[in-house]
């Protein structure tokens, strides 16, 4: 794929951009004052070292859902294949899926069994010891028709843990024995997403870290409340225990209620049971567990006639009831009542590339190109992209996974960052004009830094004037100085909430602020078929740029500038009443965001615009 021509005068204009990183600022810039939500660097480390624990826990849960479908699915398929069916299956399931490293088939008839493996530290003597007794364990339960799952345990520098489970007639089972380097990845990965070491400190650059205004180098050391009302959900409770419950409290509590469906929001849960009525459930917890408080899951209703109201979709994804928080906080489920998105209106994912043979993401993204590498596929060597683009675009009711906010844009993975997650601001600005001149009319940026580069604006600008809606996540330092490209005034900055829909502790801040978005633990696709629990404004950035998808899916005729008013006046109003330096506008709001968007004319306040643009594209068609 050949270059854009403004590449090749670029080139000849000076390859002493390729030097650049996003690291190196400007010094034309006023200093901040500092501001009193700014916490001194221990305090800082400490918090993000429990987001960074939390994510690798909750990235853990992830894992062991999604092998507990992968199980199921096995043994339904392999049901009715051939020995050579099953082993050329076993093959390709296991060449697409590295982290399963052992799968054992069992005939209960015959106690025969068939054995894939996948080569595995064997880890010392006594590791090896809590292999076996897994694996003895996980045999026994599948004789007795149970189901079985072991805790973590290292082999080497690695986590694995073993699951089995028995076939719905109890003639076959399976016993797996799962990798958990994912975890060690996410550990890896936010231990730089969230600044908490020197960063970068890899790949060809020679400037790890500078000051901003002097350019010395320095080393980085660093729900709604619920009310009385006459409605609720029968078969659900909400419960605040007196301490969170542990992993094995909440396998207790779901084999209690018989329930599927466990979401916790703050500092509540929300259980559904299959079997039982609210009275039960409020005996069950109010008996065994001595919660603060319990109530029921009310209804809100508005005081007027009852209408008939359209269902809000709940898709079947695995993981989204139970891990996916941030899609019903911002009422992304009503919004597909309005739109569910467009094929034709494309967002690009400028990034570390995508993980294109994810299942999650099979049929959603488009070629893309690779600025790193321009003669490879754009493929994800990080995670960061294809964490971001399944935010945007993963595939919605395929009982896979999770679900992303959009389910027909299509995603352009656009590589600009290497293998240690960093780029050039020559990387950066070739991939923005390289989307901008291949179709995409939303471009997400979750990266960034304190460099106020011309090379990098210019680029920008280049994308803006093609009427493309830019977004760009704030950054994760807890800071008001102002980060690029996000603070740009053609981008729209985008900062993070957590689930109690206060600012995240790591989020940016300042005046230049448009918005907030969930980007506290995160559950997204993750390469090599996974799925991880990301936290940063990286994972903030994309549910904005997935809404400016919805919104010109549904409304073609609004223009760049119109889209981002548009999400700014369609929000949560969090802080102070209307535009502050910490919330920006507040938290987007889908449903009301793509109800202002909806209908064959555009919104009130962007009318005279409007007319304005139908009557110069009236005038193109003649003039042509």
């Amino acid at each position: 794929m050949s270059r854009p021509r403004w590449i090749n005068w670029a080139l000849a204009a000076g390859a002493g951009a390729l030097a650049l990183t996003l690291l190196l600022p400007t010094s034309n810039r006023t200093v901040p004052k500092p501001s009193a939500m700014q916490e001194n660097p221990q305090k800082e480390h400490a918090s993000k070292q429990r987001l960074k624990v939390q994510d690798i826990k909750a990235t853990d849960l992830l894992t062991r859902v999604d092998a507990k479908q992968h199980l199921g699915v096995i043994l339904d398929k392999t049901n009715t294949m051939t020995d050579a069916q099953v082993t050329r299956y076993m093959k390709d399931l296991q060449d697409s899926h590295g982290h399963m490293r052992s799968i054992q088939l069992m005939n209960m008839d015959d106690s025969s069994s068939k054995r894939f493996d996948r080569a595995f530290k064997e880890g010392s003597k006594l590791e090896q010891q809590k292999l076996s007794h897994a694996m003895n364990l996980a045999k026994k339960a599948v004789h007795k028709r149970q189901s079985f799952e072991s805790s973590s345990f290292p082999l080497g520098k690695e986590k694995y843990f073993v699951m089995a489970q028995p076939s719905k007639d109890g003639k076959r089972a399976i016993i797996a024995l799962f990798s958990q380097s994912v975890l060690n990845a996410v550990e890896e990965h936010q231990r730089k997403n969230l600044r908490m070491i020197p960063y970068p400190r890899e790949g060809k650059f020679k400037i790890e870290s500078v000051h901003p205004d002097t350019l010395n180098e320095i080393t980085v050391k660093t729900g709604h409340d619920n009310a009385n009302a006459s409605h609720f959900y029968e078969n659900e409770i909400v419960i605040r225990f007196r301490q969170d419950p542990s992993e094995r409290d909440m396998r207790i509590i779901r084999s209690d209620v018989k329930t599927q469906s466990a979401r916790k929001l703050g500092y509540t849960y929300v259980f559904r049971s299959e079997t039982m009525n609210y009275k039960q459930l409020r005996d069950y917890f109010g008996s065994k567990w001595n919660p603060l408080y319990m109530e029921p899951h009310y209804m809100y209703l508005t005081n007027e006639t009852a209408a008939e109201q359209p269902d809000v979709p709940i898709p079947n994804d695995v993981l989204f009831s139970d891990y996916q928080w941030n899609l019903p906080a911002i009422e992304t489920n009503r919004g597909w009542n309005i739109t569910k998105g467009n094929k034709d209106v494309i967002v690009a994912v400028v990034d570390t590339g995508v993980d294109v043979n994810h299942p999650d993401l099979k049929g959603k993204l488009l070629e893309g190109y690779n600025v790193v590498n321009p003669g490879n596929k754009p493929l994800d060597d990080v995670g960061h992209g294809t964490h971001v683009a399944g935010i945007i675009g993963a595939i919605v009711n395929n009982n896979e996974g999770v679900a992303g906010m959009s389910w027909y844009n299509k995603v352009l993975p656009v590589k600009v960052l290497d293998n240690s997650g960093s780029g050039t601001t020559y990387a950066v600005a070739e991939g923005i004009i390289w989307a901008a001149d291949h179709g995409a009319k939303v471009i997400n940026m979750s990266l960034g830094n304190y460099a106020d580069a011309q090379f990098l604006h210019d680029a920008i600008k280049y994308a803006f004037d093609r009427d493309i809606v830019l977004i760009a996540a704030t950054g994760n330092d807890n800071t008001e100085r102002p980060g690029y490209p996000a603070a740009y005034p053609e981008v729209f900055a985008v900062s993070a909430t957590d689930p109690d829909m206060n600012k995240a502790s790591y989020s940016n801040y300042g005046d230049y602020v448009d918005v907030m978005a969930p980007g506290s633990s995160i559950a997204s696709t993750y390469p090599d078929n996974q799925y991880a629990a990301l936290s940063g404004t990286s994972m903030a950035s994309p549910h904005v740029a997935a809404l400016a998808g919805l919104i010109r899916s549904l409304n073609p005729d609004l223009t760049n500038t119109e889209v981002m008013d548009l999400m700014r006046q369609s929000v949560i109003d969090l802080g102070e009443p209307g535009h502050d330096k910490y919330y920006g506008y507040g938290q987007i709001d889908v449903y009301k965001a793509l109800q202002a968007a909806s209908g064959s004319s555009a919104p009130l306040q962007f009318w005279p615009q409007h007319v304005r643009q139908q009557m110069d594209n009236t005038m193109k068609k003649y003039i042509q």
